[in-house]
């Protein structure tokens, strides 16, 4: 990851960062080291999801300024939502959700969460950018048609496959379903292929292996008008 981040920072001149991380510490979870080595790299903000908790370490950092949990988490958790940044003179707020379809964690609706952050910021901030970490497809094309125009980004985390979707929304946020993963590109999303599969096959429990061997790096370039602050192009990235 090191090696591309710097490869693509330069080449596309890109400013700012977010990296997803809840499944960098082997699947799950994130430790201190983990997140210093991120940030190491000129990564601007890190966003979690329903990992976040998977690796105790987190309560010794989870109030960094740069790490950000799912803002519709139950009120009163440790760690914060949103955050607000600065890059070329912008005031950059970022935004984590967690969906509610499919993902077995209690949390509050996140569409109603998203619009009271918006509506409280939106007069602070020039780009509002959403990580939505959701299984469902519909539930983020939904999240994506009910803030349209008012984020100016919105990218899905969670289920590891790229999705081919990218698009400016009609009145003007960009979106993609799914950035996709990095890590293991011979694998079931990151998993030990045998392991997978003996789970899927039996229904018995099997501990899940990291898989080894070549790896793959997936993410999204938004491209930003500075003078109006909207999406004028979009590029998914695939190594």
């Amino acid at each position: 990851m090191t090696k591309r981040i710097q490869e693509i920072k330069q080449n596309d001149n890109i400013d700012f960062i977010i990296v997803n991380a809840e499944n960098a510490a082997q699947g799950m979870g994130l430790t201190q080291d983990q997140f210093k080595r991120i940030l190491a790299q000129d990564v601007n903000v890190v966003t979690m999801g329903n990992h976040t908790w998977g690796k105790k370490d987190i309560f010794n950092f989870i109030d960094h300024p740069q790490i950000i949990r799912p803002a519709n988490y139950t009120k009163g958790v440790l760690g914060k939502g949103y955050n607000i940044f600065e890059s070329k003179n912008k005031k950059i707020a970022v935004i984590n959700l967690i969906g509610r379809v499919e993902m077995n964690i209690l949390s509050e609706n996140p569409f109603v969460v998203a619009k009271e952050i918006i509506d409280k910021i939106k007069s602070e901030v020039d780009i509002i950018i959403i990580d939505f970490h959701a299984e469902a497809t519909a539930e983020k094309i939904a999240m994506a048609n009910y803030l349209d125009g008012e984020a100016t980004m919105i990218f899905g985390t969670h289920t590891h496959v790229q999705t081919a979707d990218e698009k400016i929304m009609p009145k003007g946020t960009g979106y993609i379903t799914d950035i996709g993963m990095t890590g293991p590109k011979d694998s079931v999303i990151g998993m030990e292929i045998e392991v997978s599969i003996k789970r899927m096959v039996t229904s018995m429990p099997e501990r899940y292996k990291i898989a080894q061997g070549d790896a793959q790096f997936n993410g999204i370039i938004f491209d930003i008008d500075e003078e109006t602050n909207k999406i004028q192009n979009i590029s998914r990235i695939s190594m």
